[in-house]
């Protein structure tokens, strides 16, 4: 009888024992793995734009490949519900963004909460849109554009990447403050709504600095105003929304970098101190500050914090302007 009791205790710490090892073993960080980090929305736009620029750094720091995968669609949506069910060992991240964190939740029923089933690492660029319109509007001011608008309720149209998006809300708020009805004509991503504006096949834009900037050069574009409360850098000479008389108007947009929340405590960690490396790399921040990206670093708490307020804000907002998905 003790032989084998002695027998079935040892049976039981070898087991315990393996499975506290196979439990370290899913805390380590995924080296020499492919990561993926995953994007709602098509090449070409700022998402995809600062995601590359951010990946190529953190493939050459880890030594491993880091690749971009677009998966479009619903606003950015298709692409938090993959991230929300894929395998937590840190080899698949999200660039997450205002519409599918803290807008389409109050727009929509989800089959997922972004606030508890993605795991904040770090906020890694945040910046204005720019309401960009053709020359042949023959209008420099937002004051010009208002007047135009009420001219012919109902007969401009904007685009945006999307319903819930930074872009889609700055029209919003606009019409709603001031008194104007402006059609939103919604995209999967930045470069097929530039198209469509070049083409003159809808009348304005709130585009992200980096795609509008070589069409505002070449004056293929007319810039109009930007939708934060500060100016950016790189449109230093454009007055704000807020300037033009719409006191505390602020649309902005911003992207993290998400997990699936069951991820391991010391991998999301792990990721935050690469990707805050990462973003604190003088040729990455002046990289991303050429295509008017502010990178704005932060721990993994203060992302939760931000993600929970703008989720607050935009709730509010929805819900006193009437915004609805059509």
């Amino acid at each position: 009888m003790k032989l084998r009791y002695a027998g079935t205790v040892l049976l039981s710490c070898a087991l315990l024992w393996g499975a506290a090892q196979r439990g370290a073993v899913a805390q380590e960080f995924p080296t020499g793995q492919t990561i993926t980090i995953v994007v709602g929305f098509v090449a070409g736009g700022a998402t995809d734009t600062s995601t590359r620029i951010i990946a190529k750094e953190l493939s050459s720091n880890l030594g491993q490949p880091v690749v971009v995968e677009n998966r479009p669609g619903a606003g950015s949506i298709l692409a938090a519900q993959y991230v929300v069910n894929a395998k937590a060992d840190g080899t698949v991240l999200m660039l997450g963004s205002i519409g599918p964190i803290a807008v389409m939740p109050h727009l929509m029923k989800l089959s997922f909460d972004p606030l508890r089933d993605l795991a904040p690492i770090t906020m890694g660029v945040s910046f204005p849109n720019v309401l960009v319109v053709p020359p042949s509007l023959n209008i420099t001011t937002l004051a010009e554009f208002v007047a135009l608008a009420k001219k012919s309720p109902g007969k401009l149209t904007y685009a945006s990447t999307g319903v819930g998006s930074a872009a889609h809300l700055a029209g919003e708020l606009l019409g709603q403050r001031a008194g104007i009805e402006i059609v939103h004509i919604p995209y999967k991503g930045g470069s097929a709504a530039m198209i469509d504006l070049l083409g003159g096949r809808i009348e304005a834009y709130y585009s992200t600095p980096s795609s509008a900037a070589s069409h505002i050069q070449n004056k293929k574009l007319v810039a109009i105003a930007t939708t934060g409360l500060t100016r950016p850098d790189s449109l230093a000479g454009l007055p704000t929304i807020a300037e033009s008389g719409y006191p505390d108007f602020n649309a902005t947009n911003w992207y993290a970098y998400l997990a699936p929340a069951k991820t391991p405590a010391p991998i999301l960690e792990r990721w935050n101190t690469e990707f805050v490396k990462v973003l604190t790399t003088p040729s990455v921040r002046e990289a991303l500050l050429a295509h008017g990206l502010m990178p704005d670093p932060m721990s993994r708490q203060a992302l939760a914090d931000y993600m929970a307020k703008e989720s607050a804000i935009w709730k509010t907002v929805i819900q006193e302007r009437n915004i609805k998905i059509d």
